[in-house]
């Protein structure tokens, strides 16, 4: 008998440094990349489309670690002149006046203002306006062609989200109506040489003028919502109008944009998993499971905001000066076989769950029980009331949004049967 001598092994080809975190394959599938970052070390020098550079925590323990770490904080003013010099060329974050809300804020700042926003998400809260959220839910798909084909973003992904949003904090319909969806284009900025550096220029601006008008009707009217509790809060000198216009900014977009990509990014994943798809429609109870799991296999918030030392300080056994930014993926962490086995399966008896998707410590995502309710009635609805539902086009077709933080996708053309 003959004995094969093994194979020499080959060394993977070493990561650049830094990484780069751009073009349409990365945004389609960052996951491939994620994990040979993973397998390399915990902590990584990154590179953005801009040409910030940031350090980048890719394990879910050190993800974990780091999302509690309160060496670690949230003010850009702690940014260095390093990063500074890169970053000041955005519209975002530095020019903007809308930049003063609770995402980049440390205590005791934070503290403060996060606590007039708790209450109108909370999960008793939430469950009371389940029934409205079908209603709004069942009126979307009632617009829906009888048959496919159809967009389920610019049809439903959309628009969903931001009805729902409008009820929460109070934006009057006659506000609502007006809002531009490509105003929340404003956290995808593009530097100064980029053709697109004019019409992302006017979204700011746009955006802007909408918030002052926003606050000024709430001023006039008044009521006993979020947002004529916080122009309240204002007029009696408890929120600076930097902060006020920043909280309805993150309302407006951070609150409803991500839950639209996340409906995507649930759907792509079912189509790409029919068997489990077709469980799901089956059997509608295993929703707040698979909405877990959705949320675990694909999120929206794929990387969080920056974050500095203020001192030159050890992350993870990688030295990180003092200013230089810590950004935390989110879709690594969640996909880390340390803490998920098999993490790239579609689970829906995973348990327990622990996933970072909305974040952990004190800058966890105070609307995580709004969204999950939003992604359990908006699944549930579509699955139930569009028999056949099915991706209209091939998989390599989908465009995803070139946002640097979020994932999802621009447009979702889908068949189906009928609409019920």
């Amino acid at each position: 008998m003959t004995t094969r001598k093994p194979l020499p092994t080959v060394d993977p080809e070493p990561l650049p440094d830094p990484v780069p975190l751009m073009g349409c394959p990365y945004k389609a599938d960052p996951y491939p990349l994620y994990e040979r970052m993973r397998e390399a070390g915990p902590v990584h020098r990154v590179l953005f489309p801009s040409g910030v550079q940031a350090w980048l925590v890719t394990g879910y323990e050190a993800a974990h670690a780091a999302l509690n770490d309160d060496r670690l904080g949230k003010n850009h003013d702690r940014g260095n002149a390093r990063w500074r010099a890169r970053a000041s060329i955005m519209p975002e974050p530095q020019h903007s006046q809308l930049q003063a809300h609770l995402l980049h804020q440390d205590p005791p700042v934070h503290t403060r203002m996060r606590r007039f926003v708790t209450d109108a998400f909370t999960p008793r809260r939430v469950e009371r306006l389940e029934p409205r959220l079908q209603e709004l839910a069942d009126a979307l798909v009632d617009t829906l062609p009888d048959t496919g084909p159809a967009d389920l973003v610019s049809g439903f992904a959309a628009r969903f989200p931001f009805q729902v949003l409008a009820e929460v904090i109070g934006l009057p319909g006659e506000l609502a109506v007006r809002f531009d969806r490509d105003w929340g284009k404003v956290v995808q900025p593009v530097g100064p040489t980029d053709p697109g550096r004019a019409r992302y220029e006017a979204r700011l601006h746009g955006l802007q003028s909408y918030i002052a008008e926003v606050v000024a009707h709430k001023r006039e009217l008044g009521g006993d919502d979020l947002l004529g509790r916080l122009v309240s809060a204002r007029d009696r000198g408890e929120l600076s109008q930097a902060e006020l216009d920043s909280m309805i900014f993150q309302f407006l977009v951070a609150g409803q944009e991500p839950v639209t990509n996340q409906i995507t990014t649930a759907l792509m994943a079912l189509f790409r998993h029919p068997g489990q798809l077709a469980r799901l429609r089956g059997n509608p109870d295993l929703l707040p499971r698979a909405v877990e799991e959705l949320l675990r296999h694909d999120s929206a918030f794929e990387l969080t905001t920056w974050r500095f030392f203020d001192r030159d300080s050890d992350l993870y056994g990688t030295e990180v000066p003092a200013g230089d930014s810590v950004i935390v993926s989110l879709c690594a962490a969640n996909r880390d076989p340390a803490r998920f086995p098999d993490p790239d399966a579609l689970d829906f008896e995973r348990s327990p769950n622990p996933h970072l998707a909305f974040g952990h410590g004190i800058h966890f995502c105070p609307g995580a029980a709004l969204a999950r309710a939003e992604l359990r009635i908006a699944l549930g609805t579509l699955l139930a009331r569009l028999p056949g539902l099915h991706l209209a086009i091939s998989d390599e077709d989908i465009e995803w949004i070139p946002a640097v933080l979020g994932r999802g996708t621009n447009r979702l053309p889908v068949g189906y049967d009928r609409r019920l």
